[in-house]
């Protein structure tokens, strides 16, 4: 069966382009980046172009630029590095309620350390504001705070720079989550002192990620016993993976604003065909990524949509790919506000990059029919 894909913020499909270009660093340029002879160097300079290209379009210096294997493991280097490097000197983490979980897990694991984690709520329509962000910090001893640019399952886009004037005002260190936000919006070094990106959101490779840390930012290592990555991240290179993650993101920075207009189109037909009183959209429309629609369909249950949409190939998800499969409610649509029942009706519909207009009609098309049989 070919699926019909409706799960672009869980994954995206490589881009042939990226898997062309990434091809012969798993066959004839096979060389371990660091070892001292030409194999080696050929490698390492595939690895330094990559780099060189990536921290152009993140709006970085090269060397602030660290290859990490996922997005999860640069969210818990930026949280456990920085709070590491704090130790004895503040010991708050100042968190958005609706962060990934690979930051608030990060968070509560330094309590056994003595840190503490205070979530800061959204309002309804998911913004974190900045002035709930200034009040937590009142209280001094803040060692880190964090809030992603994109909620990874409602796609609300958050006022990240006006949070780093905050942060900045209060001498503490910001990090921000992008993964959801590449591919999709520019990135740039006046966002936050340290970000985060994964390859596999915007038509990379899986297994390849990046954390941007400022020159001058303390950060303690996560993964240690190796001298890769300027002696910051032990482990062998991940050389076709780093190239890769490059291609994948000068493409995407390539086709951003032209795909941008074009998913917010067949977005927006998705939204008028669901214009229908038991439907409801969870979140900003106004301050949204274009690939990203969180709908509540009051009445259902979100697990018996996914199940009859399935049926016919269509993938949707009920939020985050990290704790589906597990019978949680999502802690991101409860922060802001709504009962686990409303909570439980949801569903997570995301666009991408090969999505069409058939393939949208289709959606409205059993969309309907599962309100008539299950309704």
């Amino acid at each position: 069966m070919e699926y019909i894909y409706f799960d672009n913020a869980a994954t995206t499909p490589l881009d042939s382009r990226v898997a062309q270009k990434m091809e012969p660093y798993y066959s004839s340029v096979y060389g371990n980046a660091h070892s001292q002879h030409a194999a080696g160097r050929q490698a390492a300079y595939a690895v330094d172009c990559a780099r060189d290209l990536s921290a152009h379009i993140l709006g970085c210096k090269a060397e602030e630029l660290y290859f990490t294997g996922s997005g999860t493991e640069a969210n818990n280097w930026a949280v456990k590095g920085v709070c590491t490097a704090n130790y004895g000197k503040a010991n708050r983490i100042i968190v958005s309620a609706t962060e990934h979980p690979s930051v608030i897990e990060a968070a509560r694991a330094m309590q056994v350390f003595g840190f503490t984690t205070e979530l800061v709520y959204p309002d309804s329509s998911g913004i974190v504001r900045p002035e709930y962000v200034e009040k937590a910090l009142q209280g001094g001893g803040a060692a880190l705070v964090c809030v992603m640019y994109v909620n990874n399952e409602t796609g609300v886009i958050q006022p990240v720079k006006d949070i780093y004037s905050v942060c900045r005002a209060a001498g503490v260190h910001y990090h921000c989550d992008c993964v959801q936000a590449a591919g999709c919006l520019p990135l740039d070094g006046g966002i936050a002192d340290s970000l985060s990106v994964s390859a596999h959101k915007f038509y990379g490779p899986k297994g390849i990620g990046a954390l941007v840390v400022k020159n001058s930012t303390p950060i303690y290592p996560l993964i240690n016993g190796g001298s890769q990555e300027r002696g910051r991240r032990g482990g062998t290179t991940n050389v076709p993976a780093v190239v890769g993650f490059a291609e994948a993101l000068s493409l995407a920075a390539e086709l951003r604003k032209e795909e941008n207009t074009r998913v917010a189109a067949l977005r927006n037909k998705l939204l008028a065909a669901m214009d229908k009183p038991f439907i409801k959209l969870n979140g900003s429309l106004e301050s949204r990524v274009p690939s990203n629609l969180n709908l509540r369909f009051n009445g259902f249950v979100n697990t018996q949509l996914m199940a009859y949409l399935d049926r016919f190939g269509i993938c949707v998800s009920a939020g985050s790919a990290c704790t589906a499969g597990t019978a949680v409610v999502s802690h991101v649509l409860t922060a802001m506000g709504l009962t686990e029942k409303e909570a439980m009706s949801s569903l997570r519909i995301t666009l991408g990059r090969h999505t069409t207009q058939a393939e949208v009609d289709f959606l409205i098309k059993t969309l309907n029919s599962a309100f008539d049989e299950l309704g």
